[in-house]
This record gives structure tokens, C-alpha cells and sequence, in this order.
């Protein structure tokens, strides 16, 4: 019920090593904008305490890392070139917030693309039992979820952005912000719920889980201070709990579904 050990473990290894990567890229890019924004100015490149050249060459361990998860996937070939199709957005995500006020977005596309990667590597393809139609709202729900928790999370530098010109959800939602991420969230646990009928969930527990994971969700809407760094760094940091929620409302729809 618990899926493939060793597949999970896979996939557990490639999305720290991979969302490591694209956190160091984030850095990479942003150190100039870094120094000059209070929550970032000590991180490593920015500060000072570590030199471009050694951050490519820990951006070149984490990649090669994460080359050796992929190249050890099941259905090799298709799950290559379907992992391949997502490095165009993990090196262009952090130049978003230049262009867009929608960075966040991008984000979400990125972050969320191991939904495509775990149908793939289970069947070996996405278009094995419909896997699109459990696969695609699956993906929109967690691209809702990352616009909910990171445009609190940018609400946290609005201030220092709006002076450097950089764009975010938080500057653009602005005065609006809590009703538009009630409407994501909304979306976010529909879209779960979606992909729980279409992959055939029939027992309550999976539904129920994305209901608790919703209600997490309002929560941290509801009760974020836009105005309070700490207050926002801890509603992001619970996002944690929103993740657990739905890792064992997914174990609880399989073990439904073994009845």
C-alpha cells in the first residue's frame, strides 16, 4: 500500500537533490539582489563567505547527483527525456521575478513536476490507464499549493522588492492577497480530490485527508500578519504538515482501495 520502496527512495533523493539545485541556481542568480534584502544578506554568495566558483562547483555535485537518480529510474528512456523537459525551468525560474509578477507560478511548475516523473516511473508512461487524467490535476494542485505558501513566504521581502524593482504574487495580489489564496487553495484541494476519483479512490480516507490538508491550508491564509516576517516564516515552515497530510491520505486511498 505503501508503493515501491525503492522507487520512493528514488524519488525522495532526486527532489533534495534537485530542489537543492535549484535553490543554489536561485542564489547564483540573485546574489547581487540578495545583499541589498535584510531577510537574505547573509547567504552564503551573498555575504561573501563562499565564492561563484565554489557554488558552481556544488551546483555541479547536486546535478550530477540528481543525473545518477535519473539514469537509475525505471523505464529509462522515457523517464529521462521527461526529467530533461523540467531543466529549462529550474534554470530560468529565478530570473522570473525580474519579468513577471507571477514568479511564483513558475515555481509552482517546477517544483511540481515529479507528478509527471512518479506516473512515469511507476507505468512507464503517461499515457498508461489515463495516467493524464490522475497526473494533470494532481500537478495543478500542487502548482495552487506553491503559489498559497510562497506568496505568503515573498510577503516576507515585499518591501525590499518593490525598492529593487523585482516583481512577486505578493506585490501584485497585494490588498487582495488573502481572498486570492483562499481561491488557490480552493483549488488546490479540489484538484487533489480530482485526482484521487480519476485514479479510483472510493473509500473516504484519501478525501478526508485532502479536506485536513485544505483546512491546513485556510488556516495558514487566514491567520498570516502580511506585515510579520516571523508570522510568515512560520505559516511557510507548516507547510511541512500540508505535505505529510497528503502522503498519508494518498497511503489511506491505496489501503482503501486493497479492501
Amino acid at each position: 500500500f505503501a508503493g515501491d520502496p525503492s522507487l520512493l527512495a528514488l524519488f525522495a533523493t532526486g527532489s533534495f537533490l534537485m530542489r537543492g539545485a535549484g535553490c543554489t541556481i536561485n542564489d547564483m542568480w540573485d546574489a547581487k539582489y540578495d545583499k541589498k534584502v535584510t531577510r537574505t544578506a547573509t547567504r552564503p554568495l551573498a555575504s561573501g563567505a563562499l565564492s561563484y566558483k565554489q557554488a558552481t562547483a556544488f551546483l555541479g555535485l547536486q546535478l550530477t547527483g540528481g543525473l545518477g537518480v535519473l539514469m537509475s529510474m525505471p523505464h529509462l528512456e522515457y523517464c529521462f527525456w521527461l526529467g530533461a523537459a523540467s531543466l529549462p525551468l529550474v534554470g530560468v525560474y529565478p530570473l522570473m521575478k525580474r519579468y513577471t509578477n507571477w514568479p511564483q507560478l513558475v515555481l509552482g511548475m517546477t517544483f511540481n513536476w515529479g507528478c509527471f516523473m512518479g506516473w512515469a516511473g511507476t507505468h512507464g508512461s503517461l499515457d498508461v490507464l489515463d495516467g493524464l487524467s490522475v497526473v494533470l490535476p494532481l500537478y495543478s494542485g500542487g502548482v495552487a499549493w506553491t503559489l498559497v505558501y510562497d506568496t505568503l513566504y515573498a510577503h516576507q521581502d515585499k518591501k525590499d522588492d518593490a525598492t529593487l524593482g523585482l516583481k512577486s504574487t505578493a506585490l501584485h495580489f497585494a490588498d487582495n492577497t488573502k481572498p486570492i489564496l483562499l481561491g488557490f487553495s480552493s483549488l488546490a484541494t479540489g484538484s487533489w480530490m480530482l485526482a484521487g476519483y480519476n485514479v479510483g479512490y472510493v473509500d473516504p480516507y484519501y478525501y478526508m485527508g485532502c479536506l485536513a490538508a485544505g483546512t491546513h491550508l485556510f488556516w495558514q491564509v487566514m491567520t498570516a500578519d502580511l506585515n510579520d516576517p516571523k508570522n510568515l516564516a512560520d505559516r511557510f515552515k507548516s507547510n511541512t504538515m500540508v505535505g505529510a497530510i497528503m502522503f498519508a491520505s494518498c497511503l489511506g486511498g491505496n489501503l482503501g482501495a486493497m479492501a
